[in-house]
């Protein structure tokens, strides 16, 4: 996420034609700055005029009180900083379905998603984007791009010579997510389209709440394998065998996005902190972090 922004984006950010945008910067109503003769926005600063400037009414006042939680699907590189940011913002991790219906219901200030399609449906457009473009298409929220994620199979190292693809697990024993987990629906649209079904290997009684969890049960000996990401099987020192790439989003209300909170972890991704430890946890890419891909109405 860049310290300025561009005409195009803070337009698109403000839901006004570029037209009406430079009507304002030109009666030095936004803060604004000029280079090579373009003009650029103090990120920071347009923040701040933002939250001066918003009007909530009576009837909005709810908006503004959204308990200090984070909650959706768990990321490593995401749980720490939010504690190294300072952001004062607490967790509550029970997966992506989860998180989008406390937020749904005004539970979480924002909610860390991760969607995907079902063996029904086409690939095409992003499954966060398509979720909520569907479940709270009213509503004004932003989706916020935290980072793309190696996905794919948590193996003890002994395995790893065994095990280097789906078709590998048959036999196995396995060890699942919680229904309405992003990597479990990851996961068996993966296990469906190569055919697999339950019987095929054994499956654990009790399924891992967060990624950790997971990766637990495979280093405890347990299970043989799971499904995560990379940076937990890092963390765990276990054998990764990488499957597919994803996109891990931050769904936030447009208010508290805009607030002191969101503001200072989203400020501390651009620090080289973060970049370091994004590096060392592995399995990330955070070169698009803090893009905008979707603003509710």
């Amino acid at each position: 996420m860049h310290d300025f922004l561009t005409v195009k984006e803070v337009a698109d950010l403000l839901r006004i034609k570029e037209r009406k945008l430079y009507d304002l910067t030109s009666e030095g109503v936004l803060p604004v700055t000029k280079v090579t003769g373009k003009l650029i926005f103090p990120r920071d600063a347009l923040m701040a005029w933002l939250r001066k400037n918003t009007d909530y009414g009576a009837e909005l006042s709810a908006l503004r009180d959204h308990p200090a939680v984070v909650a959706g699907s768990h990321d490593p590189l995401l749980d720490w900083a939010l504690r190294a940011s300072g952001s004062e913002l607490a967790t509550y991790y029970d997966g992506s379905a989860d998180g989008l219906k406390r937020m749904n219901a005004g539970q979480a200030v924002a909610a860390g998603i991760h969607f995907h399609r079902t063996p029904e449906q086409e690939a095409g457009s992003n499954a966060n984007e398509r979720r909520i473009s569907l479940d709270m298409h009213h509503e004004p929220v932003v989706l916020v791009e935290w980072a793309k994620r190696s996905q794919g199979l948590i193996i003890k190292p002994e395995h790893e010579a065994a095990i280097r693809s789906i078709a590998d697990i048959a036999g196995r024993r396995v060890v699942f997510r919680q229904e309405g987990a992003g990597s479990q629906d990851l996961f068996q649209l993966l296990l469906a389209e190569a055919g697999f079904s339950p019987g095929q290997f054994t499956l654990l009684p009790d399924v891992a709440r967060n990624q950790t969890d997971l990766a637990q049960s495979v280093a405890q000996g347990d299970a043989d394998l799971g499904f995560g990401i990379a940076a937990v099987a890092r963390q765990h020192k276990l054998a990764f065998v990488p499957i597919t790439e994803e996109r891990f989003d931050l769904l936030a209300w447009r208010r508290d996005f805009c607030g002191p909170s969101l503001q200072k972890l989203f400020a501390f991704t651009r620090t080289s902190q973060f970049q370091e430890r994004a590096e060392q946890l592995s399995g990330y890419d955070v070169s698009q972090t803090g893009t905008i891909h979707y603003n509710g109405p």
